[in-house]
């Protein structure tokens, strides 16, 4: 057997042919993109190919036909072109102010420019990039093909600072020209994390083709099921022999762990690709995508919006216009945490057209979580992680004060970027946030920001029933008595009744001063088992 290779890390279609990696072709898919299409616009998460895929779609408007020897290109592929091509890729670097951003433009045109053989005749990257594209197109008799990749990094770099408005300016200048040189235009492909709305990056381009959301090409960055099983069996086989699992078994944890993406409803989940690749070459589960770095932007989103954890954390229904595009004036940032891969589409609801938003698999839950929870629980980091160990111990013995007094311990203090009248969604939020990380099975409603949070954990022998209020002055013993009757009251445990499971209905009690659990009550009752027919 020929030895195989995995392309981790490889951007580059030509390097990642001549090295014989394993390529999951997805050509088919540029062939209908070329010969459909002219402009469109691609949003996909970190890590998930996008670099790839134009370096793909460079190669074969570059006409390199050798390279697609095998692949569905070939066959679908007539006439082999050669195009001039200009890709434009804004991942090198990082644009924390303006000048930053200007210096790696003016390096892009400089390559081209000598590829070109242009004189360079102004210091305008718009003038630039217009004389650019006239230039190439009047040396080759041909049309330009134009690749941008993570055209928006240098928004995301400067979220929040006052450079954030001053990039997007700049980029809206350097991009200007494409609007009015369609007709030396053959094909224009962008990508990136979010689409920025309103704003006008791409300045009167309005006719871009948004194909985030298009079944067609759901797939076309990630690997699906059944590209997993057509070109990683052997992998599939080796990982199951090194963790002594079924080949069954194994694939079950591969797509617990980085399956889920939905990139439309009613479409074939995919693999984030970078952590598939990753778990392959280790043979082990690990949590790769947040091995590789936590974006700054998701930490300046949740520091602009700390309370924002609350609708993220129990699955989201919202319209497509809530989280499709960015909006920078507004506070709303589903859009950037659902473009960046934190949350996918996991449920749509035809006649309200109501999308439901959760995490993608328990990598990312589990990866996220702790972002959230280092941010906002006052625990030195290496203790937090043996606390929820603690914390199923607790639930696994049934220890009701040891699990409510390890939580009273993380959140007795108030983090600073909380104010005082939010505390009771950062308590409901965060006591969820603890449970969801034990690994047990967790539902909760939290209607409102300022609502009632009712948690519900089981076990394979138990249910914890929490209700959770503020004492608003009060005496916790009476408000936790008031929270026990009101779970007898709405019947939370009912659902249960026939489980023969342990109930445990818990009164958490926090204080409205921000000083944390202020006392808890319980009482415990034995569902009744179910009646066999």
């Amino acid at each position: 057997m020929e030895p195989r290779f995995l392309p981790i890390g490889i951007q580059d279609f030509e390097d990642l042919r001549k090295r014989r990696c394993i390529y999951v072709d997805k050509t088919d898919r540029i062939y209908k993109l070329a010969t459909e299409g002219k402009p469109y616009f691609l949003s996909r998460p970190r890590r998930f190919g996008k670099s790839l895929l134009l370096s793909t779609m460079e190669a074969y408007f570059l006409g390199k036909k050798e390279l697609f020897t095998g692949l569905a290109l070939e066959k679908l592929e007539k006439d082999w072109v050669e195009y001039p091509v200009l890709k434009i890729s804004f991942g090198r670097g990082s644009y924390e102010t303006k000048d930053k951003l200007l210096s790696v433009s003016d390096a892009i045109l400089n390559e081209y420019e000598r590829h070109f053989g242009i004189e360079k005749k102004s210091d305008n990257p718009s003038v630039r990039l217009s004389d650019l594209i006239m230039t190439a197109s009047e040396q080759t008799g041909k049309q330009v093909v134009i690749l941008i990749d993570e055209y928006d990094k240098p928004i995301l770099d400067a979220l929040y600072t006052e450079y954030e408005e001053q990039n997007r300016q700049e980029l809206r200048n350097f991009y200007s020209p494409l609007k009015d040189l369609d007709k030396y235009i053959r094909f224009l492909f962008i990508t990136g994390i979010t689409k920025v709305s309103h704003i006008n990056i791409f300045s009167g381009l309005n006719q871009l083709d948004d194909i985030s959301l298009n079944k067609d090409f759901s797939s076309v960055c990630g690997i699906s099921e059944s590209e997993l099983e057509q070109y990683f069996e052997p992998e599939i086989k080796v990982l199951a022999e090194e963790q002594d699992m079924t080949v069954p078994e194994t694939k079950e944890m591969l797509a617990s762990m980085y399956d889920g993406y939905h990139f439309t409803h009613d479409a074939e989940g995919v693999y984030n690709p970078f952590c598939l690749l990753k778990c392959f070459r280790e043979r082990n589960f690990g949590s790769y995508w947040f091995e590789s770095g936590t974006p700054s932007f998701l930490i300046k989103t949740l520091q602009n919006q700390p309370l924002f954890l609350a609708s993220l954390i129990n699955g989201r229904r919202v319209k497509e216009d809530g989280f499709k595009n960015y909006d920078p004036d507004s506070k709303n940032m589903l859009p950037v945490i659902y473009q960046s891969g934190y949350l996918t589409i996991k449920g749509f609801e035809k006649a309200r057209r109501l999308y439901t938003l959760d995490f993608p698999n328990r990598e990312i839950e589990e990866g996220f979580l702790n972002v959230l929870l280092k941010k906002f629980v006052n625990v030195p980091d290496d203790d937090m992680g043996l606390a929820i160990d603690n914390i199923c111990g607790a639930i696994e013995s049934h220890d009701i004060d040891r699990i409510l007094s390890i939580i009273k311990a993380a959140i007795a203090d108030l983090p600073t970027v909380v104010k005082k009248d939010m505390c009771e969604n950062y308590y409901e939020s965060v006591t969820h946030l603890i449970f969801r990380l034990t690994g047990f099975s967790v539902v909760s409603e939290l209607q409102s920001v300022a609502g009632r949070s009712d948690v519900i954990l089981t076990t394979k022998d138990s249910v914890f029933i929490f209700e959770l209020k503020m004492d608003k002055g009060r005496a916790f013993e009476d408000v936790a008595a008031e929270a026990l009757s009101q779970i007898d009251a709405n019947g939370y445990a009912d659902r249960f009744a026939v489980s023969g499971k342990a109930m445990y209905k818990v009164g958490v009690v926090f204080s409205s001063e921000g000083k944390g659990i202020a006392g808890w009550k319980s009482s415990v009752s034995r569902g009744h088992p179910a009646i066999e027919s």
